[in-house]
């Protein structure tokens, strides 16, 4: 168990990490701390031995409310980097929040309730898969205020969201449910519990041979940007190096014997 005043971690005995933003009483905004606490976690996570899969939720009424409108108020202090600093390899520190998700070796499932607007859903869409109530509030919300989204959504949203769709959504900022999320691909399932739902798909997420699941979020990873020609290449690459290994044996021989297999973690 890791915890701060932000954000828990639990690493269960299957390999899955149940994370969890503990900000309740501010449904989760994102003030400075909220954003170190994320990427912190990130950290941890990264270096985790035994990890397999991430379940991301929020605590209380909320996922993420977005940005934390104290905010508006604050003065960058001098030292402060500018949005344009690329201080987190590819992305600034609110980027960074987002796109962790994506960056982590494993599979990362987001189970959504009650609010996910603006930076919220951004996180949100840095997951693998998102498992969301059907009555939660939804909303590309950063025009309401005169922005733009810019912690990384525009990289998050391709091949998930029509753009005409993308486009009305960012424009008019306005709600939409999680039902309705569903279609617009924002969701990839609607379920009354998020989190049992997402839990059970980590369950068997964590119950294939680990380095064949994080060689696929590998591939999954530049399937957009890459060329046909590089994807093929990186798909025998990926296969040449799992192909017999002690793992990859094990999920065979498991298969056939019909029982539980026993992976060796990486």
């Amino acid at each position: 168990m890791q915890d701060n005043d932000r954000i828990s971690i639990e690493l269960g005995s299957d390999g899955v990490a149940q994370v969890r933003f503990t900000r309740a009483d501010k449904m989760n905004a994102l003030d400075q701390a909220q954003f170190d606490a994320i990427i912190a976690a990130g950290r941890a996570l990264h270096n985790m031995k035994g990890l397999r899969v991430v379940v991301l939720a929020g605590e209380g009424r909320a996922f993420c409310a977005g940005l934390d409108l104290s905010n508006f108020a604050r003065k960058p202090s001098p030292d402060e980097p500018e949005l344009t600093e690329r201080t987190h390899g590819n992305a600034n520190r609110a980027q960074q929040a987002a796109l962790l998700w994506r960056k982590l070796p494993v599979p990362v499932i987001a189970a959504v309730h009650g609010v996910c607007f603006g930076g919220g859903l951004q996180i949100a869409s840095g997951a693998d898969i998102r498992v969301v109530h059907p009555d939660t509030r939804m909303a590309i919300m950063e025009l309401k205020w005169g922005l733009v989204p810019d912690m990384g959504g525009y990289a998050l949203w391709r091949g998930l969201v029509r753009d005409d769709v993308l486009r009305e959504l960012v424009y008019t900022n306005r709600e939409f449910t999680g039902a309705e999320a569903q279609g617009f691909g924002l969701a990839t399932h609607v379920d009354d519990d998020p989190v049992a739902c997402a839990t059970a798909i980590a369950s068997e997420v964590a119950n294939r041979n680990p380095h064949a699941i994080r060689a696929a979020k590998r591939l999954h990873a530049g399937m957009i940007e890459r060329s046909t020609d590089a994807i093929l290449l990186e798909e025998s690459i990926e296969q040449h190096a799992i192909m017999r290994s002690k793992n990859q044996v094990e999920a065979v021989m498991a298969g056939m014997e019909k029982r539980a297999p026993r992976f060796e973690d990486v």
